[in-house]
């Protein structure tokens, strides 16, 4: 199985996600820069998640594969996959990088897995239903980058977090 798996997320100063099946924060420079990375490869996204895109369909110039526990799910244009086995079947047939993408559920069944964490870090607390496991707490994972604070255009401060897994976990 792979384990050189990415994980991208935007989480607050709680680690939280998002509430009510939405981000906390729209922040269009971060869109762009998910949209830029993951675009051409491969994205692993919850069924709720998936839900949550413009029109409930999977994202334009990438492969989408969700995961889910409901074994009627349907979606055009996506593989869906019912288990960590079958995902991983899946992902072996691209040479491609692979994003897991949330939500809560996804990221923590997959994050052992993960090799590298891109975390786009908001200035402030919101209410919050979805959490990221604190990456900060956990020994297994090393911050290697934290760029500078930046206001977004939508009026909100944040930065770029990466954390990749720590050697001796491996």
């Amino acid at each position: 199985m792979r384990n050189n798996l990415i994980l991208i997320a935007s989480a607050d100063r709680n680690w939280g996600l998002g509430k009510d099946n939405k981000l906390l924060k729209r922040i269009p420079e971060d869109l762009k820069r998910f949209s830029d990375l993951t675009r051409g490869n491969v994205i692993i996204v919850g069924r709720k998640t998936l839900e949550s895109f413009k029109d409930k369909k999977p994202l334009p110039d990438r492969i989408n594969i969700v995961l889910t526990r409901d074994k009627g799910y349907r979606c055009e244009d996506a593989i869906i996959v019912h288990s960590i086995d079958e995902l991983f079947h899946e992902i072996e047939k691209f040479d491609k990088k692979v994003f897991v993408c949330g939500g809560e559920t996804i990221y923590k069944q997959l994050l052992s897995y993960c090799e590298l964490a891109l975390i786009t870090q908001i200035d402030e607390e919101y209410e919050a239903d979805t959490y990221l496991v604190n990456l900060e707490e956990n020994r297994q994972w090393k911050k290697t980058v934290a760029e500078e604070w930046q206001e977004s255009s939508a009026g909100v401060r944040f930065r770029y977090v990466e954390y990749i897994k720590a050697e001796h976990n491996k």
